[in-house]
């Protein structure tokens, strides 16, 4: 982020927003390997010219291995049984295709919230893995934060629970004052004040937003102002 607005002679911007969630063009190609909903090659790379796919990683990755990256991203209370049924199938042939590892997964996931397929968590998982979603977004944040001039904001609208909690935990250390130790013959007025201000609460996806873009159903808004 830096290089590219040095690149442009740009030091200082007045906001930035973070939109964290995977484009709909990337879930409906088939050939991208994102979705079980059309079968396609298991890919799952944002940038496909650099990598491992994410079949070439289940094809040598750990029963253990898979167990923790699937309960850690996709957060799939079924992780130990998916993970299994995974090194058994591909016992008998490789997991090449979309389908192929979603009804794979479909045979160790015993139930599932109301429409909501049984793979979606493990795909979920899956993606975040392969592209390092989670480090990229810990990287970026203090980037954009260090951007911004004074009065600037930065805004991030994430979509899985581990995204919003980076986020979340960033902002509140960030606008939160340093804490010293009881009793230490300072006053309140010389601490130097944080970096950044929170701006509103969390705002999530109206019902109306919802019912014209229900992939909006998960999204949290947060915005933080730059104080100095």
């Amino acid at each position: 982020m830096k290089a590219a607005l040095a690149a442009r002679n740009i030091n200082r911007v007045a906001g930035v927003l973070l939109d964290l969630g995977v484009s709909s063009p990337q879930l409906d190609q088939a050939e991208r390997g994102f979705s079980f909903s059309r079968d396609g090659p298991l890919d799952m790379r944002m940038d496909t010219t650099r990598g491992e796919t994410a079949a070439e990683w289940i094809a040598r990755a750990t029963e253990q291995e898979l167990r923790e990256v699937i309960a850690h991203y996709g957060e799939e209370r079924f992780a130990q049984a998916v993970a299994r049924t995974i090194v058994a199938a591909r016992g008998v042939e490789p997991l090449t295709r979309t389908r192929q590892l979603a009804e794979v997964v479909g045979r160790a996931v015993r139930t599932r919230e109301p429409g909501q397929h049984p793979a979606t968590r493990t795909f979920q998982a899956l993606r975040i893995f392969i592209n390092q979603e989670l480090e990229e977004l810990e990287v970026t944040l203090p980037q954009a934060a260090d951007l911004l001039e004074t009065g600037g904001r930065l805004a991030v609208i994430s979509f899985h629970s581990l995204e919003d909690r980076i986020v979340k935990h960033f902002l509140r250390d960030r606008s939160t004052a340093d804490k010293l130790p009881k009793g230490l013959p300072v006053r309140a007025a010389d601490i130097p004040p944080p970096p950044l201000k929170l701006v509103g609460r969390a705002i999530r996806a109206s019902e109306e937003e919802v019912r014209r873009n229900p992939r909006a159903r998960s999204a949290v808004l947060r915005v933080a102002e730059k104080l100095h």
